[in-house]
């Protein structure tokens, strides 16, 4: 099949956050932007998507337009991931998104939205050092792939999405600032019970040689360990030592929400939420045994706009 030529654009409307890539003709990326926009604020017990989240989300999606148009793009694919999945109200949100944007968006199932981030992270990396396992700590879900990217398997040989992300930890159980001892340990036995489902469904998970993490989570750990503000190009591919992870759940699981937003590396927007997302990530370091984490700036976005090329 040709490749489609021209400029190509994929749009995440995830639970936390909003983001946007554009690449060229040749795939090389001319802008990624990131909103927080919490689209799956309360969806979690009121199963409807809040108007103050849909327009708080849109108004994104208007600036993204914006973008589009001024860097000329020929194609764009939109797509909704957990929060829309569990909205009854999903439509309302996808007649705006279209009004703004001028596509529809795509609703993601949990495994497809795990065979494009497991397709954008591994694309760079090395096969021989796989098995990969890629964890994508969203906001409201967590998706498991594994499997050796190459020209024979371009696809994961498993994948997995469960119900476990920092916005939805962090709204069931975690209610204190700073979360309570017995909160966090509640929060970490829940993970470990679904880690026991990856397995089950997906077995080769517990013997991936390398784990890959992607999303705002696991790059937020990044920053705060290297002690920077959010830099792309440092974080991407960064070894994060699960000594590093655990160090840096204790000291933000131990603050306060107004004291964690002076780590460097830690946006103010996502102070509230960062200890739900870091108690998966620990969760899956112990689980599995991994003694550090590759973080990866390549994930769903990178898969999305792979798929407009093929």
């Amino acid at each position: 099949m040709t490749e489609t030529s021209g400029r190509l654009a994929a749009i995440d409307c995830g639970t936390n956050s909003t983001r946007l890539l554009v690449v060229d003709e040749a795939g090389v990326p001319l802008e990624r932007l990131m909103r927080i926009t919490r689209l799956g604020q309360g969806v979690d017990a009121t199963g409807r998507l809040a108007p103050d989240a849909i327009g708080r989300t849109v108004a994104v999606l208007t600036e993204y337009r914006g973008v589009l148009d001024r860097l000329g793009v020929e194609r764009v694919r939109m797509t909704a991931t957990s929060a829309a999945r569990d909205a009854a109200n999903r439509d309302e949100f996808f007649d705006a998104a279209e009004s703004a944007v001028g596509v529809r968006p795509e609703l993601l199932g949990g495994e497809e939205e795990a065979r494009l981030s497991f397709l954008g992270a591994t694309a760079e990396l090395d096969p021989a050092d796989g098995p990969f396992l890629v964890v994508d700590i969203g906001g409201g879900s967590t998706e498991f792939a594994v499997g050796t990217p190459g020209p024979t398997s371009p696809g994961p040989e498993g994948v997995v999405s469960v119900d476990i992300g920092c916005v939805r930890i962090t709204e069931k159980f975690l209610p204190s600032d700073p979360p309570a001892p017995e909160e966090l340990t509640n929060a970490l036995t829940v993970v470990r019970d679904y880690l026991d489902d990856v397995v089950r469904d997906v077995p080769a998970a517990a013997e991936a040689a390398c784990l890959v993490g992607l999303a705002g989570t696991v790059t937020t750990v990044g920053a705060v360990e290297l002690g920077i503000d959010y830099h792309r190009d440092r974080i991407h591919h960064f070894r994060l030592s699960r000594d590093a992870v655990e160090d840096v759940f204790r000291t933000l699981a131990t603050e306060t929400r107004a004291q964690r937003v002076h780590n460097p590396g830690l946006e103010e927007a996502r102070a509230d939420v960062i200890v739900g997302g870091v108690v998966v990530l620990v969760a899956v370091m112990r689980y599995f045994g991994f003694d550090d984490c590759l973080v990866s700036e390549a994930d769903i976005l990178d898969g999305l706009v792979m798929s407009l090329r093929r």
